[in-house]
């Protein structure tokens, strides 16, 4: 069963939202503008979740077939070895909020309002995180997201996408021909139980990303890789 969850809240202030753009000093222009913005993204941001309970039909080395779906992906069938249940997403920050646009030319106002819609974003995805916890006692887990691996490319999003049929029509996401979403501002991937910690962000060695979430590990790395 797909399950679509579109209420889902939206909390902002001036200073976590500082904290995001990772200003080291917070310049009174700035957080008037980053306050009237907060306005603007509440009244319009719509949030929505979109996720679908699966099952693991068969693993190989480095193949996963999900509800009769294969994934090609080393990592992700390490990752399902011991996995019955999966819950293949999509998050979105909202086609409501993608339409709000800053006036052209306003580097200071594009910044933010990407920032606003990342915000928003996140919140959507932690409210996922805490529907499966709460309704599906999933409460050890762990996600993976086509494009974040070399591993598990972004080619592999349209079949993603597959195991949850018309995704434009109930939460207004589409794949480009290019394999990206729109609004930007989404998000894909599987969430799997697991007891082991593991992000990413383990396996990746680019030191230099904005967004890392956890420290590059080799002997993690190993383990998948080799």
């Amino acid at each position: 069963m797909i399950v679509t969850l579109d209420r889902i809240p939206v909390r902002l202030d001036p200073d976590s939202v500082a904290r995001h753009m990772r200003l080291r000093r917070k310049d009174p222009a700035m957080l008037e503008t980053i306050e009237a913005l907060i306005e603007d993204v509440l009244a319009a941001a719509h949030p929505k979740v979109m996720f679908k309970t699966c099952f693991v039909d068969r693993l190989d080395s480095d193949q996963v077939v999900i509800d009769g779906v294969r994934f090609t992906s080393r990592v992700l069938a390490k990752n399902l070895e011991n996995a019955e249940r999966v819950f293949p997403y999509v998050a979105t920050c909202g086609v409501e909020l993608d339409a709000l646009t800053p006036p052209p030319n306003d580097i200071m106002k594009t910044f933010i309002l990407d920032s606003l819609k990342e915000l928003v974003l996140f919140q959507a995805h932690a409210h996922l995180d805490r529907h499966l916890s709460e309704h599906l006692a999933v409460y050890q887990k762990a996600h993976m997201n086509p494009g974040s691996l070399s591993d598990w490319p972004i080619d592999q999003q349209p079949v993603l996408f597959s195991l949850l049929g018309d995704v434009e029509a109930r939460i207004g996401v589409r794949l480009t021909e290019s394999h990206l979403m729109t609004p930007i501002k989404s998000v894909a991937g599987i969430y799997f139980p697991t007891a082991l910690d593991f992000k990413s962000c383990m396996l990746c060695p680019r030191h230099d990303c904005p967004r890392r979430q956890a420290e590059f590990d080799p002997d993690k790395y190993k383990d998948f890789m080799d």
